[in-house]
């Protein structure tokens, strides 16, 4: 594992839809830092891309500008640890890849693209370094200018997820047929945001409470007259107001009345009603302002991992596992034999990786696909491999990016069945080396999988020993596993061809 030494120096940058954040900072641990330099960009690169589908020249030219001066700016403070990221605008741009390619190219800091559910996991990782979250559950909205993430989260983690594209440049464009017409526009607003959903389990426990974090929930707080030096608690009511008033003013005179910045004056209404909107839904009162965002998530996450401490996990190997939860979840997976699939498969991952030769990284991978292999079944049991293949590959998955999605999908697909071939498209459009790796990382899937086949959860673990050209599976656990053995002895082709060697259960061993 890495490790670091304190202080420690880190910046992180963030390029969502209305403006690019840059913050640069030191550490005198993990979990405490002091600002070196903080800068907001206001370049709205989701001005043309919600319209046209595609990033404007001039906005391009204005963020490689920026990105250029945070360049300098991390090198004056020596800095040699950053992560970038971009959000819904640039991720949805047609022209978003050859934009990463020009921004490397010309100020060499490389910006990834990351999934709503990512950004989601960054935003939770702020927040509880400000709110002590416990083992309640929250809900927790992040509104940027593409997308709203909201989340039900405790001190753990992410427990639920979902990203809507309703940003408020989104909606401003969208609804920008209103004109300059207050009145009007909210009520086109009040009608679009009534679209908005939080899970139905809320009906059912109430939230501990309802985080807000974002540009405009921090100037609405503000508007209020609230102080923004720690967390604010912003009552439903004094939102309501705000809104009201926001709404009777047009946009000329909410710069010069309220004194907001041109590049928040117009987004703020449709911000506000969203808010507002969710946390009628969420039944809570008042509204938290940890004001923290994806930023800071970004340094709190760089730090974390590089540092060394007893407590510590694996932040991107964590994230994914939790990503691959959240997706089972929300499709109704049978979370219990899933999570015994995956201990499984990693278990023989680690035992055989002089056979396979897989790097580690991939354990990750065979880990989201033993927990997903079967969330295809929420469509249909038959073919439900398919099924799979579809949900795991559209969907938004922290931890993974775009190809480690599709080689986890793959994985997934042939977890049964027959196995990879050359008329099968997704599995074509893979690399040569990924397709090596898919089939290598099912064949160790199947064999997890065979030895849960009741989803009784029998086997508490399994010895793999090579012997020549057999590898030897010894179970411990209870039950006679009579159905295990069957299923193993099916599951087993694939591993049997990919690796040249007979597969043979062993004597159980009886759990004491």
């Amino acid at each position: 594992m890495a490790t670091t030494s304190f202080p420690a120096r880190a910046a992180s940058v963030d390029m969502g839809s209305n403006a690019i954040r840059f913050l640069a900072a030191e550490f005198s641990d993990a979990t405490t830092y002091r600002v070196l330099e903080e800068e907001r960009v206001p370049i709205r690169l989701g001005h043309d891309v919600f319209l046209s589908g595609k990033l404007a020249q001039d906005a391009m030219d204005a963020a490689v500008a920026a990105l250029k001066r945070f360049r300098v700016a991390m090198d004056e403070h020596g800095i040699a640890i950053s992560r970038a990221v971009a959000t819904s605008a640039v991720r949805e741009a047609s022209n978003g890849e050859a934009f990463i390619a020009r921004l490397r190219k010309e100020t060499g800091i490389e910006v990834e693209m990351i999934s709503g559910a990512e950004e989601a996991r960054l935003v939770h990782v702020a927040v509880r370094s400000r709110i002590p979250l416990g083992k309640r559950k929250w809900v927790l909205v992040d509104l940027g200018g593409g997308s709203v993430e909201v989340s039900v989260v405790d001190e753990t983690g992410i427990l639920w997820s979902e990203s809507h594209t309703m940003g408020s440049v989104r909606l401003l464009e969208e609804l920008s047929s209103a004109g300059d017409e207050p009145g009007r526009f909210q009520e086109l607003l009040a009608e679009y945001t009534a679209t908005l959903r939080i899970p139905a389990a809320t009906q059912y426990w109430k939230p501990a409470g309802f985080v807000a974090t974002g540009g405009n929930i921090e100037e609405l707080a503000k508007l209020a007259g609230l102080d923004d030096s720690t967390v604010s608690r912003l009552p439903l009511d004094d939102l309501r107001r705000v809104t009201q008033t926001l709404a009777r003013l047009p946009f000329k005179r909410r710069v010069e009345e309220l004194h907001l910045r041109e590049d928040r004056a117009d987004v703020i209404l449709p911000a506000a009603m969203v808010y507002e909107r969710l946390a009628v839904l969420a039944g809570a009162d008042p509204i938290l302002v940890p004001h923290v965002g994806v930023k800071e998530g970004l340094l709190l996450d760089l730090i974390d991992d590089l540092a060394t401490h007893p407590e510590h996990v694996d932040r991107i190997e964590q994230a994914a596992f939790e990503a691959a939860l959240l997706l089972g979840r929300r499709y109704m997976f049978d979370e219990e034999h899933a999570i015994q699939v995956a201990r499984l498969a990693a278990s023989l991952f680690d035992q055989l990786r002089d056979l396979h030769g897989l790097p580690d990284e991939d354990r990750r991978l065979l880990v989201g696909a033993s927990l997903l292999h079967d969330v295809g079944g929420y469509i249909s049991r038959k073919k439900h491999h398919k099924h799979s293949y579809y949900l795991i590959a559209e969907s938004e998955m922290a931890g993974y990016n775009a190809r480690e999605q599709q080689i986890v999908a793959n994985t997934a697909r042939y977890h049964r069945k027959g196995p990879p071939a050359d008329h099968h498209d997704a599995y074509m459009k893979l690399s040569d080396e990924d397709r090596k790796r898919v089939t290598r990382l099912a064949a160790i899937l199947r064999l997890g999988d065979a030895l849960d086949r009741e989803h009784l959860q029998r086997v508490a673990s399994v010895r793999a020993t090579v012997n020549g050209e057999t590898l030897l599976l010894q179970p411990e656990g209870t039950g006679n596993m009579l159905l295990e053995a069957w299923a193993l002895q099916r599951n087993a082709t694939l591993f049997e061809k990919t690796f040249g060697m007979k597969v043979k259960l062993g004597e159980r061993q009886q759990q004491s």
